[in-house]
């Protein structure tokens, strides 16, 4: 999962890309990068660490325009190293600068295929330079010497063609103005946004979730249909275009689990009322499955699920304690790229308040259990303060299948779910009792705030593939990803 943002603006933007990056900086700890246009120059900084890390005051006064791109990063596809920071730079045609979030599933075939074809080498393994290079080549092919809005538009339109999986993308064409596109199945969240200037003409941001906008006093137009294409001039004209013969609006579902910002809108779904759906439906659910007398108090797993958690305990009659406190230094341990850093990480980041536990019975409200390591440790962390009973429920259905769109999950042999029952689950968390989230009330929670939605993408729950997904492909990300972890 990353996060991307570009605007163009009348005045110098790496402020507003500074800050809006600090909003997205939940979808990616790894490395974080900003490029800036000024006239026909790319001023760039990129590296390793967490957004204030990367950049300092020296970057403020040495990265000027007013059209620039921004990224955050945890790894998904490629290595883990500082050459895999992005935005990535390609020089011809015109230079191009490029953010992505998402992932391809037939990078192997296309990096051969532009090698062979394109005559464009390759220098990491990342998904992200090969599509960098497919547009490059792709608006290369009409030889301007300025680029149109509609040249650019048939390049994403042969880019899509080319690429299989989740493509969300903002870039720079230097000197020219800003290229975006969202995918044709809208899997990946992407928002335009926009202020007037005191010239009262409009400036426009565009984010991965909309939160970002707040920081600059941008204001949510609207979200970028599935399959859309943005070109922004340098001077601030507008042109849009869907790209995609064939699209759905079929968001990604665990955005709104655990991804996304509370405070974000997704295709005009407001998740933190999701996510208050997610507590209702599942507080009906455990009166079914746990005793009233093993619940004397209702726990929320910090921070995502704080929103689900505390509407479970309303609707079970229950008092809602906030029994861990939370080490805000420490990033979300999700989206560490290690299992044994993940491990390592949950008694670092979260510490008990062994009062609010002593001698009580705990029901644990999480918004997913994905590997299980995470929980089996908190539950252990509960009844080492005292805990009589400890009950777990999740916001989420069961993780049983691997992600294959840009969220690290690669691996069907680190998910819990995958061959296990659930007794098997709750013996190895070793909590008391376990509910899950059934998947249809979790598809409801989103798709009924919006009956515009096409559905939802649900690929990590029911192992259907909206992309054409080989088994050859799985088990390619199986065996990396096993690499990864040993």
């Amino acid at each position: 999962m990353c996060g991307i943002v570009g605007i163009v603006q009348k005045d110098n933007c790496f402020t507003e890309l500074y800050d809006a990056l600090i909003m997205l900086q939940h979808r990616g700890q790894d490395a974080a990068g900003i490029t800036i246009c000024e006239g026909g120059n790319l001023h760039s900084r990129k590296s390793k660490g967490f957004v204030r890390e990367v950049f300092t005051q020296r970057h403020f006064e040495r990265l000027k325009g007013n059209c620039g791109i921004g990224h955050v990063r945890y790894p998904t596809a490629g290595g883990n190293s500082k050459e895999y920071a992005q935005p990535m730079y390609v020089n011809s045609p015109y230079g191009i600068s490029l953010a992505h979030n998402g992932n391809l599933s037939n990078t192997k075939a296309l990096a051969a295929e532009l090698f062979s074809s394109d005559l464009r080498h390759i220098s990491t393994d990342s998904d992200s330079e090969v599509l960098l290079n497919i547009l490059a080549h792709e608006i290369s092919k009409n030889n301007e010497k300025k680029p149109t809005p509609e040249t650019l538009f048939k390049a994403v339109e042969s880019t899509f063609k080319r690429c299989e999986g989740s493509i969300n993308v903002v870039s720079i064409i230097t000197g020219h103005g800003l290229l975006a596109f969202r995918d044709r199945y809208g899997i990946r969240p992407l928002s335009l946004g926009s202020r007037t200037n005191a010239d009262g003409k409009k400036e426009y941001m565009i984010s991965s979730e909309s939160a970002a906008f707040s920081s600059s006093n941008y204001d949510l137009e609207r979200d970028i249909n599935p399959g859309e294409a943005i070109f922004i001039s340098n001077t601030g004209e507008i042109h849009t275009q869907i790209c995609s013969d064939s699209t759905t609006l079929t968001p990604c579902l665990f955005e709104y689990v655990y991804f996304a910002r509370p405070d974000s809108v997704i295709d005009g779904v407001s998740v933190y009322q999701a996510r208050q759906n997610m507590g209702i439906k599942l507080a009906e659910k455990i009166k079914k499955n746990i005793p009233d007398d093993d619940i004397d108090v209702v726990i929320p797993i910090p921070e995502s699920s704080i929103t689900s958690g505390t509407k479970v305990a309303e609707c079970l009659n229950k008092e809602v304690i906030y029994g861990f406190v939370k080490n805000r230094y420490i990033g979300r341990t999700f989206i560490m790229p290690e299992q044994d850093m993940r491990r390592r990480s949950v008694r670092r980041k979260l510490n008990p308040i062994n009062d609010e536990f002593k001698d009580k019975s705990v029901l644990l409200v999480d918004d997913s259990i994905v590997r299980g390591t995470t929980m089996k440790e908190i539950v252990a962390m509960c009844y080492k303060a005292g805990a009589k009973k400890v009950s777990v429920a999740s916001s989420s259905a069961e993780v049983r299948f691997p992600n294959v769109y840009g969220i690290d999950m690669p691996a069907k042999s680190e998910l819990i779910a995958s061959d296990r029952s659930q007794e098997e689950i709750k013996d190895f968390i070793g909590c008391d009792n376990l509910v899950y989230q059934d998947l249809s009330d979790l598809v409801d929670s989103v798709t009924e705030l919006n009956s515009e939605l096409d559905g939802v993408e649900n690929s990590i729950f029911t192992g259907t593939y909206p992309t054409d997904i080989t088994d050859e492909y799985l088990e390619y990300l199986e065996n990396k990803r096993k690499s990864i972890s040993s």
